[in-house]
C-alpha cells in the first residue's frame, strides 16, 4: 500500500507546535500527533494540509501561506508512502479537538509528550532543528535517515 500524506506543524510566537492526540483513527489512536492526514483525489497538497488543519483543530489556514518544511519517505510494517511535511506561524481562530482528535495542547518540540507518534521527534528535530529536507524512514519507526 501506498500513501500520499501530508502533515503540519503550526507553530506559536514562542516556537511550540500544536499537538492533537488521536481519537477515533485506525493508525496511532491515543497518541499525540501533527494535524495532518491523507491527499484526497484532485486535492493540491498545500490546500489538503489546510483541510486537514482545520477538520482536526478548527484553525484556518491560508494554504498559500504555508511553506514547505521537507519530504519524508517510509516504509514501515509493509507501508510505503511519502509525507509532505508543512508549516505555519499564521493561522486563525482558537485551537480545539474536532474530527479524530481528543484534545490539543502546544509542546515544545525538544519536549514532545512521552506518548507521541514515536517518528514525530525524529522528523522535527530532522526537518525543524536540522534544516534536512528530505528524509527516509525504513523499518524503525524512531530512525530518520537524512538524505539532504
Amino acid at each position: 500500500m501506498r500513501n500520499l500524506l501530508v502533515w503540519v506543524v503550526v507553530q506559536d510566537e514562542g516556537g511550540r507546535v500544536l499537538l492533537g492526540r488521536r481519537d477515533g483513527s485506525a493508525y496511532g489512536h491515543g497518541l499525540w500527533g501533527l494535524p495532518g492526514g491523507g491527499v484526497e483525489r484532485g486535492e493540491g497538497l498545500p490546500e489538503a494540509a489546510a483541510r486537514e488543519v482545520w477538520e482536526e483543530t478548527g484553525l484556518s489556514l491560508d494554504p498559500a501561506g504555508l511553506s514547505l518544511l521537507g519530504v519524508r519517505r517510509y516504509e514501515v510494517d509493509g507501508a510505503q508512502g511519502t509525507d509532505f511535511l508543512f508549516r505555519t506561524l499564521a493561522w486563525e481562530g482558537e485551537p480545539q479537538p474536532l474530527h479524530k482528535t481528543s484534545e490539543v495542547a502546544w509542546f515544545a518540540p525538544d519536549a514532545l509528550p512521552a506518548d507521541a507518534l514515536p517518528w514525530i521527534a525524529p522528523l522535527l528535530d530532522a526537518h525543524l532543528r536540522r534544516g534536512a529536507r528530505l528524509t527516509e524512514q525504513l523499518r524503525d519507526v524512531r530512525e530518520a535517515r537524512v538524505i539532504a
